[in-house]
């Protein structure tokens, strides 16, 4: 058996892949799912529609591919939790998204009691909704689930986990080091559950899942849910998945993916970078699938603007048109749109943020709307990479960017790509397969199975798009004053609430 089924489970949709040991796909299916708001500022997701529409995508690829993979690989949106019951492995209420806001206001109050200096040295994550540990705080306010999960009744998991649990029947509740730095419970200097954060959140250790290496076997899928019972070989958050798969193992290495929001990773080895920029410090993947130290950069809205101009505001019909509009027009007409739709992530962290269009006058039309979404993207992650350069310089290791890896959905856009080049100031290079994130997971199953034998034989194959520079400064620099001034309307509108 020489192919891997990977699974990569995202934020509006999951997709399925089984990548053949030359790196080609063999089947590939996908099926978006419901996103549910049942208030401002909240997001869900149905756990069960999650598992169905996965299983279904799993089915269509192997049956394109018509043969039996070796294992499965699984990379999931992070933060993301499900509660379920462990004797019926079904879930006890919806998912709370990452992208959810309702515990805002106890980050808040968090925040004011002192606690987040402790936190941020033990998971080096900042106190903000957009981790696991308030809304699971949140879900056991229910007396009941409280109970439940005491007695050990209940079994808590990020998306990769609730899969796993349901693949196996509920044999098995794993994590991996990657999804368990993502929850603001777990220390990543110790890589173990942090006993004083369970007690500071109101977790019971029971709750928790077995923390795994990304790579290695964790349980075999049962016959009868996808026909083959095949082990369960890679698990890993779907951004450190694509750091993963854009073969960024070593310190120093990048990589931004364009998805429904935006990412930029630095792998920094075995030295934790302490960011004075608002990033985040996590785990990520080294050359075997062991922990690494990552320097990580979140922008919660990228493609997700792209989906929104087609499906709230209805100005395209599908995201491809993108591009020929962006082309269509010399530029925005002044307009800068700051979709922060949930709040805003790295380097700003500020929940009440929202989604923010400044410059609009009569002679605003479609066309400069949808170009002012593609250039937000690449703004937002030129401020990420500015950030990530400035912390950086607080390692022993010298870090030179000489190119900026991409992956994702959007990144297939030559018109962004070659305008994310022109506003870094920096080569972008495309791999010839975007699909990076369910990669990275082929990956990590395929060296414990034995599909490759090291990173470089999983890589051998890969081939780049470059896209260089062309923008000159003044215009680059007048280009980036304006987002600035548009990210400061945005941040004062959150300042006055």
């Amino acid at each position: 058996m020489s192919s891997i089924l990977a699974l990569d489970q995202g934020t509006t949709g999951s997709t399925a892949l089984v990548v053949h040991q030359d790196g080609t796909v063999l089947g590939r299916g996908y099926r978006e799912f419901a996103q549910h708001f049942p208030k401002p500022g909240w997001v869900e997701h149905d756990a069960d529609e999650i598992l169905a529409v996965t299983l279904e995508v799993a089915r269509e690829a192997l049956a394109q591919a018509g043969e039996t993979p070796a294992g499965i690989g699984i990379t999931n949106q992070r933060e993301t939790i499900v509660v379920w019951d462990r004797a019926t492995v079904r879930p006890v209420s919806r998912a709370i998204v990452w992208q959810d806001r309702r515990t805002a206001e106890r980050c808040r109050e968090l925040k004011a009691a002192g606690a987040e200096p402790d936190v941020r040295r033990r998971t080096g994550l900042v106190l903000d909704p957009y981790f696991s540990a308030t809304k699971l705080e949140w879900l056991l306010r229910d007396a009941d689930l409280r109970s439940r999960a005491e007695r050990g009744e209940l079994a808590v998991g990020t998306i990769e986990s609730w899969l796993v649990a349901s693949l196996t029947g509920g044999r098995v509740h794993v994590t991996d080091y990657s999804n368990a730095a993502r929850t603001l419970l777990f220390n990543i200097e110790e890589r173990k559950w942090d006993e004083t954060l369970l007690q500071l959140f109101g977790v019971p250790r029971e709750l928790l899942p077995e923390v795994v290496l990304s790579s290695g076997v964790v349980g075999e899928s049962d016959a009868s849910v996808l026909g083959h019972s095949l082990p369960i070989a890679g698990l890993v958050g779907d951004q450190q998945g694509a750091l993963f798969g854009q073969g960024c193992v070593e310190a120093g290495q990048s990589k931004n993916t364009y998805g429904t929001g935006a990412f930029l990773l630095m792998n920094t080895g075995d030295e934790r970078a302490h960011s004075e920029s608002g990033l985040l410090t996590t785990l990520g993947c080294g050359p075997r699938g062991e922990p690494v130290f990552v320097l990580e950069g979140s922008v919660f809205i990228a493609g997700a603007a792209v989906q929104w101009l087609r499906d709230g505001l209805q100005l395209i019909d599908d995201a491809s048109e993108t591009e020929a509009m962006a082309r269509s027009v010399a530029d925005t007409n002044g307009v800068y749109f700051v979709p922060a739709f949930v709040g805003l992530g790295s380097p700003h962290w500020e929940p009440e943020a929202r989604g923010t269009i400044t410059g609009i006058t009569r002679g605003t039309n479609r066309a400069h709307l949808v170009r002012a979404a593609l250039e937000a993207m690449a703004f937002s992650s030129s401020d990420l990479l500015s950030a990530m350069l400035a912390d950086a310089q607080h390692t022993d290791k010298e870090v030179n960017i000489e190119t900026l890896r991409v992956d994702g959905g959007a990144s297939n856009n030559d018109w962004l790509m070659q305008f994310q080049a022109d506003v870094l100031d920096l080569p972008v290079e495309r791999p010839d397969m975007v699909e990076t994130t369910a990669l990275g997971a082929a990956g990590l199953a395929g060296l414990a199975l034995g599909v490759w034998q090291s990173v470089d034989d999983f890589l051998a194959d890969r081939k780049f798009d470059r896209f260089e520079p062309r923008m000159g400064a003044a215009e680059r620099a007048a280009a980036l004053a304006g987002w600035r001034r548009a990210m400061d309307a945005a941040l004062r509108w959150a300042g006055n609430q």
